[in-house]
C-alpha cells in the first residue's frame, strides 16, 4: 500500500510539473517549440487507467483509477490552453487529436462493457493500459530528439522528468509487489526512460545558459 500511494503522490507532482511550462505559453502568448503530444498521450493513458483500476474492471485497485481521474482532468486543461495559444496548424492538429482520444476511449468502454465477459475485460483493458503507458513514456523521446539537437535541457523541465521517475519507480514496486503485470512492466520501461531523461539534463544542463537564450516571442 505504500508504494502505491507514494505513487499517487508522485503522479500528482507529475500531473502539476507543467504548470510553470503552461505559465510561460500563457505570458508569451505561443506554445513555441513546446509539443502537445505528451499531453495527449497521458490523456489518453490516464483515461484507459483510470477504466482499468475500477471495481467491475479490477477489484482493489481503486487508488488507480482516482489518481487518474485526477490526472484527466489536468491533462484536458492543459491542452485546452496549448490548443488555445498553439498556431493555426498545430491548434487543428491538437483538436482532431483530442477528439480522437474521447472516441477512442468512448470506444474501449462501449466494447468492454457489451462483448466481454469480466476475466475478458480485464486482459482487454490491461493489455490496452500496458500499450497506452509505454506510449505515454515513449512521448518525451520526440524532446529528447530536440535536448540532443539543440545541445539544450530548454524544452525538458528537469521536475517533469523527475516526477516521471519517481512515478514510475512507485508503481513499478507495487506492480510487483501485486504480481500485476499490466502494472509493473510498462512502468519498469517507465522508471529506465526516466532515467535517460535524467542522464540527459545532467549532461546539458550545464551547457544551457538561460541568460543568453533568445526567447521566440519577447517576455511580456
Amino acid at each position: 500500500f505504500s508504494s502505491l500511494l507514494a505513487g499517487n503522490l508522485c503522479a500528482f507532482v507529475l500531473f502539476v510539473s507543467p504548470i510553470p511550462t503552461f505559465r510561460r505559453i500563457i505570458r508569451n502568448q505561443s506554445t513555441e517549440q513546446f509539443s502537445g503530444l505528451p499531453y495527449i498521450y497521458s490523456l489518453l493513458n490516464c483515461l484507459i487507467c483510470l477504466w482499468y483500476g475500477m471495481p467491475f474492471i479490477s477489484p482493489n485497485i481503486i487508488l488507480v483509477a482516482t489518481v487518474n481521474s485526477i490526472g484527466a482532468v489536468f491533462q484536458f486543461i492543459y491542452i485546452a490552453i496549448f490548443i488555445a495559444y498553439a498556431d493555426k496548424s498545430k491548434k487543428l492538429k491538437m483538436s482532431v487529436l483530442l477528439v480522437l482520444v474521447f472516441a477512442l476511449f468512448a470506444g474501449i468502454a462501449f466494447v468492454s462493457l457489451r462483448f466481454l465477459d469480466s476475466h475478458t475485460r480485464q486482459l482487454f483493458i490491461g493489455y490496452l493500459s500496458v500499450f497506452s503507458l509505454i506510449s505515454m513514456f515513449a512521448s518525451p523521446l520526440f524532446i529528447i530528439n530536440l535536448v540532443v539537437k539543440t545541445r539544450s535541457v530548454e524544452y525538458m523541465p528537469f521536475f517533469l522528468s523527475l516526477a516521471t521517475f519517481l512515478m514510475s519507480l512507485s508503481f513499478f514496486a507495487y506492480g510487483m509487489l501485486k504480481g500485476d503485470g499490466f502494472i509493473s512492466v510498462p512502468n519498469g520501461i517507465g522508471t529506465i526512460l526516466g532515467v535517460v531523461q535524467l542522464a540527459l539534463y545532467y549532461h546539458y544542463s550545464s551547457k544551457y545558459d538561460d541568460s543568453s537564450r533568445e526567447p521566440l516571442l519577447a517576455y511580456a
